[in-house]
């Protein structure tokens, strides 16, 4: 019972932190290649992805995955160019 609370605030958490990462690109409080962009989008994908596993939801747990990778994968291209 206390499993599955917990994952469910973990998914409610990432849930928000994604709305709060496209309300600050759709306010243009930040770019869509910035690292805080793309690191809430990150961080909310890791949580989700903990959520639908759980909840055996496979496709959301496969779109959550993709998110998280193209995030990951922003990230990475980020840290290349400036230390590159």
């Amino acid at each position: 019972m206390m499993e599955r609370f917990l994952i469910d605030i973990l998914g409610w958490v990432g849930a928000v932190t994604f709305l709060i990462a496209y309300w600050l690109v759709s306010a243009r409080r930040v770019e869509g290649d910035s690292w805080i962009y793309q690191g809430l989008n990150f961080f909310a994908g890791i949580l989700l992805i903990i959520n639908t596993v759980y909840l055996e939801a496979y496709p959301s747990a496969a779109l959550n995955i993709a998110w998280a990778g193209i995030a990951m994968a922003t990230i990475g291209r980020k840290a290349w160019k400036k230390h590159g």
